[in-house]
């Protein structure tokens, strides 16, 4: 039996290393590869969609933009041409959840900082209150670095459209104030080539940790 053995040992070596690989090809085939949807208006709350564009089910894309960011710059598409960016919106003044949020959004920051794909904006659904200077001492409040993470201001009206035709992230507020809106915990996550591929509770630590794995997860494609 032993000299059997030993005159086939090298047929029974690769065997074993031919079976462990087929086993393992085997495997990775059958294990579910990881995925991000593309979200689209029709597959949002209708709450948090513009009603004229709540039909669309293909090819959303953010739109162009500009705003004006904590430091009097002006920021637009551009600054977030082929990066992957998470995007919310907030008020400084807020006493509920926006605390929290950005406190994890902070926390976000951080993870990502080193990480040259990936950035952050903010928007103030309150541009009447939250100026430039407003918005700079939230800044240094919550520890925003400025090369990964806008806080801005701009134009009530447009911050309108972007938040509930591009991200698809607010409530309708007042209906007899012009544009009035009611901002969400949500984090949206936006990839290079500006669609939405993920909401989170920007509250909840366990969203946060999901927000990450998908970052990294979008960085690798």
């Amino acid at each position: 039996m032993k000299s059997l053995l030993y005159k086939y040992r090298k047929f029974f070596i690769v065997l074993i290393i031919f079976s462990a690989v087929t086993i393992s090809l085997f495997y990775a085939a059958l294990k579910p590869q990881k995925t991000l949807p593309i979200y689209n208006p029709a597959d949002v709350n209708p709450e948090l969609v513009d009603s004229t564009i709540q039909y669309k089910s293909k090819y959303h894309t953010i739109a162009d933009f500009s705003f004006v960011n904590q430091n009097g710059d002006t920021i637009t598409q551009k600054n977030y041409e082929g990066k992957i960016y998470v995007a919310d919106f907030f008020f400084t003044t807020c006493g509920s959840i926006c605390p929290k949020m950005s406190t994890n959004l902070s926390e976000v920051q951080k993870a990502v900082l080193n990480n040259p794909k990936v950035l952050l904006l903010s928007h103030t659904v309150f541009p009447e209150v939250d100026s430039v200077s407003v918005l700079k001492a939230y800044a240094v409040k919550y520890g925003v670095v400025d090369s990964k993470w806008n806080l801005v201001t701009g134009d009530k009206k447009q911050i309108y459209t972007m938040a509930r035709k591009s991200y698809l992230a607010v409530k309708l507020g007042s209906p007899d104030q012009l544009y009035d809106m009611v901002h969400t915990e949500n984090f949206v996550l936006v990839d290079q080539k500006r669609r939405v591929r993920g909401f989170y509770d920007g509250t909840n630590k366990d969203e946060i940790k999901r927000l990450l794995e998908d970052i990294d997860f979008l960085s690798q494609e």
